[in-house]
Order: C-alpha cells, then sequence, then structure tokens
C-alpha cells in the first residue's frame, strides 16, 4: 500500500501532523486536513517532504460540504484515495453528565462521531468506485472505548460509537475490497492531552499524573497498519503508554 495517496483529518498537530509525516517519509501521498490553514502548512513545512506528494485543504469535518470539498479536492490533485486516516476529535473537560451543556455534547459528538461517519462515507464511495478498487480506512478510537475516565460522558459515548462505525465499515467495505480498523490510543503526548503528565483525576477521586508517549510511536503503528496488503488487516490495536493505569482501570 505504501506510495497510495492518503487523507488524515486533524493533521495540524498532535497525533494528526506525526501520521501524516510517518506517511510522507514512507512514501504517501498525503493530504493534510484541519479547520486552520496556516497551521496545516506549518504542518506540512516541517515535514521536510516537497510539496509535489503533498497539500492542505482546510475542513470542518462535522460539516458535509467541507468534508465533500476535501475528497474532490484529493481526486482533482491525485485521482484516487487509497487510505483515510480519521482522526480528528474533540473533548470537553471534567464534568458529571448533568453538568455537561447540551451545546457542548453536541459539538462533541458533532467532531468525534458525525465527523467520522462524514469522512467514512466519502472515502468508502470513492473506494467502491475507484480503478483498481478499495482503501483503507483508520479510525482513531481511544482506550476510553473499553474502560472510560470519571467525567467523561460525551467523548466515551462518542468513542464507543466509533467501535460501531469501525465494525461496520469492516464489514461493508468486505465484497469491495475495503479494509477498515481502528487505534486505540492511551496518552499519547499531544496538546490535548498534555494534563495528563500533570495530574488527572482517577476513579477514586484523586489527581495523580500518568506516564505519557510520543505521538510518533502512534505514527509508526498507524503507518504498520496503512501499510498492509487489503488482503490483511487489523481490525483493532491499542498503542498506550505501559505504565499507564488501564488495565484493572476503576
Amino acid at each position: 500500500m505504501s506510495g497510495g495517496v492518503a487523507i488524515v483529518t486533524g493533521a495540524g498537530s498532535g497525533v494528526g501532523k506525526a501520521v501524516a509525516h510517518g506517511l510522507l517519509a514512507n512514501g504517501w501521498r498525503v493530504v493534510f486536513c484541519g479547520r486552520h490553514i496556516d497551521r496545516l502548512n506549518q504542518s506540512i513545512s516541517g515535514s521536510g517532504v516537497d510539496h509535489v506528494r503533498t497539500f492542505a485543504q482546510e475542513c470542518d469535518v462535522s460539516k458535509a460540504a467541507d468534508v465533500k470539498r476535501l475528497f474532490e479536492a484529493t481526486i482533482d490533485v491525485f485521482g484516487r484515495v487509497d487510505l483515510l486516516f480519521n482522526n480528528a476529535g474533540s473533548s470537553y473537560p471534567y464534568a458529571m453528565i448533568d453538568e455537561v451543556p447540551i451545546d457542548a455534547w453536541e459539538q462533541v459528538l458533532a467532531v468525534n462521531l458525525t465527523g467520522a461517519f462524514l469522512c467514512a462515507r466519502e472515502a468508502f464511495h470513492i473506494m467502491r468506485n475507484q480503478s483498481p478498487q478499495g482503501g483503507r480506512i483508520i479510525n482513531n478510537g481511544s482506550v476510553s472505548a473499553y474502560a472510560p475516565r470519571p467525567g467523561s460522558a460525551p467523548y466515551t459515548i462518542t468513542k464507543h460509537g466509533i467501535t460501531g462505525l469501525t465494525k461496520s465499515l469492516a464489514l461493508d467495505g468486505r465484497p469491495f475490497s475495503i479494509a477498515s480498523g481502528q487505534i486505540d490510543i492511551g496518552n499519547a503526548s499531544t496538546d490535548m492531552t498534555k494534563r495528563m503528565s500533570e495530574g488527572i483525576r482517577q476513579p477514586d477521586g484523586q489527581i495523580r499524573p500518568e506516564p505519557v508517549i510520543e505521538a510518533r510511536n502512534v505514527a509508526d503503528a498507524v503507518v504498520y497498519m496503512a501499510g498492509l496488503p487489503l488482503g490483511a488487516n487489523v481490525l483493532s490495536m491499542v498503542v498506550m503508554a505501559t505504565n499507564m493505569p488501564m488495565v484493572g482501570r476503576g
């Protein structure tokens, strides 16, 4: 699969940026997608790769029209889509469910689940109809899809939904050579998760720091998943800090 065309959402920072750089380093052509074009262009400049194999596309994944433009632009420039890394995500600070504002819930749902659905929908349609047929969709889940943190209802619910999306795509994609899998990340060091090493609430109510891993460790795993032939698939993978309190959480 290396050398194909990949779309990475949320590619302006964190895991998305690391994965986009990792794919470029392994010969992929990569579309950097995100809400802030300046950040995307900075991310591309930091990749050390000539711009012939990449471009930035501003896109709010929660908006169907934006997502459609993203995939149309990719086809216009590169002619096909071989890989979607559905990475863009949002969270909400610690709160009991009755303390979560409705608009905050709707925003997390719009980005984490509706956005992933919209991108997968466009990718599936293209992969199903292009020649050669097929491609791969990798969804960024979370260890919260297995074991939630306290006070994380909006984020946790959407990540459980991502698992349902992944399994549906994996099943429905079989006749069209579309492989789908999910990477569930525990404590990757990004702007969204930097509080982990500073101290985060535990199930017993205490605030304790947790170990983290570098985003490039996640990128290595995604590049591996992406590089498999379409006849082989990693349906789910957990990449986490070895000593984080995941196993036995709660």
